[in-house]
């Protein structure tokens, strides 16, 4: 469905320009194939396509394509030569529909016909994704900002053969040139019943027991104004519990005469803004306060250190691994929100059926120390687990990482998915020198499909030390470091008395404006 021809001078919202997704630069045996990190990024691609062009944008495929004299062969060696296939778009995008500009230089711009079709298209912002994210995707995105385009780039969609590089051009597209990334993050599944209010918490028994006290005196008094009360947090944030809270709302609240306004599970807020704004009869929910505060302020902090993770690992993604640091009757609630805040998976049953994914997990040192022998426990894992769970064995226990990495990938026979480096703090933990040497002699080995795993005490500066000292980490476990995090506090304020604006000394009284807030009960 790629077509070489333009379609017209129709305005559109959004514009894909799709960089060399070419068979040059990601099918193995050729000259200039970027990598498996570059395989990697397919899927993120194809959904990216998918629904941007389901919302009417248009897709530019920009395509390496050169003469066999061309000067950068003095840099690279020669690729992408025209009429050969290495110029051809991967088999896995080219059922999408979308126009070819081949191009022979770093930037898109560069004596390509890019520049008259997008003023052409006119769209609102560019999309920019492909390879190689410090040379072509770079040079591309600088043009296109020097031309004021509004410039996003997904991290999940943009790979480079150079971690280092990826990462620098990153960090420079977004502090430089002024680009928004953005990020693939998992949509937990809608509110539903999977949030029920225990009875407990509905009888007040979690609550702090002046609210309780003040609904009796008021309930006594035969009082019960219509109380407009809005909750606002210390600090910047990523939000998560408010499906929570709308399901223990529903429960409480009157139908008739309430209004809840509130902001979406997900998404950032900063200091002091309003999140939640409840309006209804104050005896409905005035002994709730404890709970609904608790839960905001217990669920954004875990969502907001999953987040700092995430963006620390600049698209590696990040396994939530700290269900064994609370109490287990919030495991779940603590792997639902590390979700939010951008996990890609988690380790509970409970966490990950709150999140609408399956759980993810490797091989425990208990199986292998069981059993004597990693090799024994992973063949073991494989002959037990369902096909669907991943085949990643724990490689640390009894022998040197590499070598235990090959023993278990010769002994799998090409079903190994991955290795996981936990080395613990007794050994000097995992290192970056460690994760790198462990990738070589797999490769050397013939096993260059078997992903790498680090877990252990990771937190933000640790993730950017694998990147800065370009680790080829395909994946981060993070524990204690979402898990052990400083709930974000929440304050309930009543702000308006059966519509009369009033407040407590320090604050505004009446309703503070956010447009962003959207009506959900």
């Amino acid at each position: 469905m790629v077509s070489n021809k333009p379609a017209g001078y129709d305005i559109v919202p959004c514009v894909v320009i799709v960089a060399d997704m070419v068979k040059g630069f990601l099918e193995r045996g050729y000259p200039l194939f970027c990598g498996e990190s570059a395989r990697r990024i397919i899927p993120s691609v194809k959904r990216l396509l998918e629904r941007e062009i389901s919302h009417g944008a248009r897709v530019l495929y920009l395509c390496d394509c050169h003469t066999s004299d061309d000067p950068e062969f003095a840099l690279f060696p020669p690729h992408c030569i025209e009429g050969t296939p290495e110029t051809e778009i991967i088999p896995e995008l080219s059922a999408y529909p979308g126009e070819i500009i081949p191009k022979k230089y770093y930037s898109g711009f560069f004596d390509t016909s890019l520049e008259e079709r997008l003023s052409e298209l006119h769209p609102d912002k560019l999309i920019v994704c492909g390879v190689c994210t410090d040379i072509c995707i770079l040079h591309t995105v600088a043009d296109a900002r020097n031309r004021n385009y509004k410039v996003e780039v997904p991290v999940e969609c943009v790979a480079s053969f150079n971690p280092s590089a990826h990462h620098f051009a990153l960090e420079h597209m977004e502090q430089v040139l002024g680009v928004k990334l953005t990020r693939e993050l998992p949509t937990p599944r809608a509110s539903g019943p999977r949030f029920e209010t225990p009875e407990s918490i509905l009888h007040g028994e979690t609550a702090d027991i002046y609210f309780v006290r003040t609904v009796e005196i008021l309930q006594k008094e035969r009082i019960n104004p219509v109380a407009t009360m809005e909750v606002f947090p210390s600090r910047d944030g990523i939000l998560c519990g408010m499906n929570e809270v709308h399901a223990l709302l529903s429960r409480v609240l009157p139908e008739e005469g309430r209004e809840v306004w509130a902001l979406s599970e997900g998404e950032e807020f900063r200091r002091k803004e309003v999140v939640l704004r409840i309006k209804a009869p104050y005896q409905s929910y005035g002994a709730y306060e404890t709970i609904y505060l608790g839960i905001l302020s217990q669920c954004s902090g875990w969502a907001t250190a999953a987040r700092e993770c995430v963006e620390a690992a600049q698209g590696i993604p990040i396994t939530s691994f700290g269900a064994r640091h609370v109490h287990p009757l919030m495991a779940g609630i603590m792997d639902y929100a590390a979700v939010v805040g951008g996990c890609v998976g988690c380790s509970t049953i409970a966490g990950a059926e709150l999140a609408g994914i399956q759980p993810t997990g490797t091989i425990p040192h208990a199986l292998i120390i069981t059993m004597g022998n990693t090799v024994a426990a992973t063949l073991a894992f494989d002959r037990h687990m369902p096909p669907e769970v991943a085949r990643i064995a724990l490689v640390d226990t009894f022998k040197d990482e590499p070598e235990e990495s090959i023993l278990v990938a010769q002994a799998m026979e090409g079903r190994l998915q991955g290795v996981r480096l936990d080395t613990p703090l007794e050994r000097g933990r995992v290192t970056a020198d460690l994760v790198k040497e462990t990738r070589a002699r797999l490769d050397l080995a013939g096993f260059p499909e078997v992903n790498i795993i680090v877990s252990g005490g990771l937190d933000p500066e640790r993730i950017k030390y694998f990147i800065e000292n370009r680790a080829p980490v395909d994946t981060f476990g993070v524990g204690s470091y979402i898990s052990d995090t400083k709930p974000v506090d929440f304050t309930a304020d009543i702000h308006e008395i059966d519509g009369k604006p009033i407040a407590k000394r320090g604050r505004i009284p009446g309703i503070t404006p956010n447009p962003r807030l959207k009506r959900v009960m």
